[in-house]
């Protein structure tokens, strides 16, 4: 897989999507308490619905000696389409790719596969405690709209309009 392409993940990448989850989230569970539930999804039938997307290392550059752990793949984002939305239900880039655009390219990928859909908006939310996020969702257009407690998951709740 080259570095900018992102494609629709495959069995085989089943265990990579899971390796770059896991690293991806792991530094969140003391901090929230609670294992991020990215990290308890069942990526086998995420990856059987269609609904994940992987895409290689960073371009010009390798990732960790041109191979992060679990395989090629450096990122991934898993989407579930609604009539009226697309909700990104997670997004990963693997620690060693971070500060490389791979978490960019798999946003602008998320609108462009709504857009590809007839969808004109994209639905998210992050935990409260994941306060990264809470800067890089807003430079990328999403608004915040509301806050609400699934169980023990306190979440900030976010929607993007696309024109």
């Amino acid at each position: 897989m080259t570095s900018e392409e992102i494609r629709p993940a495959t069995m085989a990448d089943v265990p990579a999507v899971k390796a770059v989850t896991d690293a991806a989230y792991t530094h969140y569970i003391e901090r929230i308490g609670l294992v991020p539930r990215p990290m308890e999804a069942d990526h086998a039938a995420n990856v059987a619905a269609g609904k994940v997307f992987v895409t290689g290392g960073p371009a010009g550059g390798e990732v960790a000696g041109g191979e992060v752990a679990g395989g090629q793949v450096a990122g991934l984002v898993v989407v579930e389409a609604f009539e009226d939305h697309l909700f990104l239900d997670s997004i990963a880039v693997h620690p060693d790719a971070r500060g490389r655009g791979v978490g960019r390219r798999l946003l602008h990928f998320v609108d462009a596969h709504a857009r590809a859909l007839g969808l004109s908006e994209v639905r998210l939310y992050t935990h409260v405690m994941m306060w990264e996020n809470q800067r890089i969702y807003p430079r990328y257009g999403y608004e915040l709209v509301g806050r609400r407690a699934d169980g023990p998951y306190d979440r900030f709740h976010y929607r993007k309009r696309l024109s």
